[in-house]
């Protein structure tokens, strides 16, 4: 066992235990589990620790496992080879992944020379919670092969802070760049994000394509998205965007008293920090801006995380935006800690204040787009008496085709009249639509309204490394600790590649209309 392979690539080491400990029967599934949760350093300290005849004996068990693996996959030795090779040199760069498995050979001459981007967590189990056992992300394969097929090169590299400078001077050799570098990842494994979004940065402005980029992730992820597209037909004009204390203190009284309302906070995820709030009163004006709420008023609130609800003034929600918890705050029961608005809105402090549509408890529909494309609608019904169908609420998720009737009427107001005018509203006229997002809607109209006459309004854009999710059985966790891309069913495959083919028409559409 060369112990230094633990500072190059800790999952290639890891990886060949799991593998001792899978062809051993007397290794209990307790045992296994600890080898992936341990950290590089404690694997590295217990072999340390080993005795001289105990480590030459794990040297040898592994070599049988080396010569195991490589025996089983002598019928097609020739295919890793050549899917690892390509037309940029890479190999400056440190070497994450184990091997390249799934990924097809790249074309001899390609159309455009790509990269796929990903980012191995070094301290984390399996290299973070979206990695397959070889260390790639989960659903990587569908993106590059997509390319390939389209006929361009598409490498699968890794970024490692340590060789910031190096990984950026090879970017500049491709003509493409796919992110797929989880949010909070690149801070979990020791690097800087915004000193990685200013590379790729500058990558947008020597003329390469970033998907997507630094920006396109940031304007269209922000909540503050919500009031920009406000005035479009999938909008609501009465969106409000608050970047200061004052602003939100008068604001949010004005809103509440008119009637019930959605604020939410920008930088939190998968529902924290989103609050569904009524007055407990019931009494609200009849015309928006004709009076202001109270400190001293109640407010039922439910969070869109977890579905709990809390009941606080006025004055303590404003302060516990502002604050957090403080004595005026009062008791709260929220994972979250508020101070909603802390470093202002360069730090990415803000609150949208959206109008509540009651009909939310019907569910949301989330469209999967390929860049203009539509290739799915998801129907997502929260469980019965809460109001978000955030995933692991125990909501229920009903699959439709893009071409869905009950649906055309948004459709049609998405997809032919708002998509074009969508990135410009947000200030990104200059960037081409992601490849691969997602958009939710929530139904504004009132309980009765015909179907080919409901208004359907964003809750949320979303272009930050959105899973493919019929690739989620290749990635790794405590009961799969050894998942690949040889786990993905033949037909969820077969659906990945429909995505995957369809964005590499479109990157090369994209590319082709860039270079006229």
């Amino acid at each position: 066992l060369k112990l230094a392979n633990w500072s190059q690539a800790p999952c290639l080491c890891r990886a060949s235990l799991c593998s001792l400990l899978a062809m051993g029967a007397g290794a209990t599934a307790g045992v296994k589990a600890a080898v992936q949760a341990a950290t590089d350093e404690e694997l590295k300290a217990s072999v340390e620790s080993m005795s001289a005849e105990d480590r030459d004996k794990l040297k040898a068990a592994l070599a049988i496992v080396a010569s195991s693996e490589k025996d089983a996959a002598a019928p097609v030795a020739a295919a890793p080879a050549a899917a690892a090779a390509g037309p940029v040199d890479v190999s400056c760069l440190t070497k994450m992944a184990q091997d390249m498995k799934g990924l097809s050979p790249q074309p001899e001459s390609p159309k455009y020379k790509g990269a796929l981007a990903q980012i191995f967590v070094r301290s984390a189990p399996y290299g973070g919670s979206d990695k397959s056992s070889n260390g790639h992300r989960y659903d990587s394969i569908p993106f590059a092969n997509g390319m390939v097929n389209s006929g361009m090169s598409c490498q699968l590299i890794h970024y490692v802070h340590e060789e910031h400078d190096k990984f950026f001077e090879v970017c500049k050799k491709f003509d493409f760049i796919i992110v797929r570098c989880n949010p909070g990842q690149i801070k979990a494994d020791g690097g800087d994000q915004s000193k990685f979004d200013d590379g790729m940065r500058e990558m947008r402005k020597a003329g390469i394509q970033v998907w997507p980029s630094p920006d396109v992730m940031e304007f269209m992820g922000a909540k503050d998205a919500l009031c920009k597209v406000a005035k479009l037909n999938i909008g609501l004009e009465d969106t409000l965007a608050y970047y200061n204390a004052e602003e939100f203190a008068a604001g949010f009284k004005k809103t509440m008293k008119f009637q019930p309302r959605v604020i939410k906070q920008n930088r939190g995820s998968s529902g924290e920090g989103i609050w569904i709030i009524k007055l407990k009163s019931g009494e609200y004006c009849k015309e928006y801006g004709e009076a202001s709420c109270e400190d001293s008023d109640v407010l039922d609130m439910m969070e869109a995380n977890d579905n709990h609800a809390e009941e606080h003034t006025v004055a303590e929600f404003v302060e516990f935006c502002l604050n957090g918890r403080t004595q005026k705050s009062g008791e709260w029961t929220s994972k979250g800690v508020g101070k909603y608005l802390e470093g202002g809105k360069e730090a990415g402090g803000q609150l949208v204040d959206q109008r509540f549509c009651p009909r939310i408890v019907e569910g949301e529909l989330r469209y999967n787009c390929v860049a203009d494309e539509l290739v799915g609608i998801i129907h997502k019904k929260p469980k019965e008496g809460g109001i978000s169908a955030v995933g692991g609420t125990g909501s229920i998720y009903t699959f439709y085709g893009p071409d869905e009737p009950k649906f055309a009427n948004l459709t049609q107001n998405f997809l032919k009249r708002d998509l074009e005018k969508v990135m410009p509203a947000l200030g990104l006229a200059e960037e081409p639509i992601p490849l691969w997002w997602t958009t939710d809607f929530i139904c504004s109209s009132p309980e009765g309204t015909a179907a080919e006459d409901e208004k359907w309004i964003v809750g949320e854009f979303n272009c930050s490394c959105v899973g493919i999710s019929k690739c989620l059985a290749a990635y790794c966790k405590d009961d799969t600790p050894t998942a690949s891309v040889d786990d993905i069913s033949a037909e969820d495959m077969k659906e990945a590649m429909r995505y995957g083919d369809l964005m590499g028409k479109k990157a090369l559409d994209i590319l082709e209309k860039a270079k006229k």
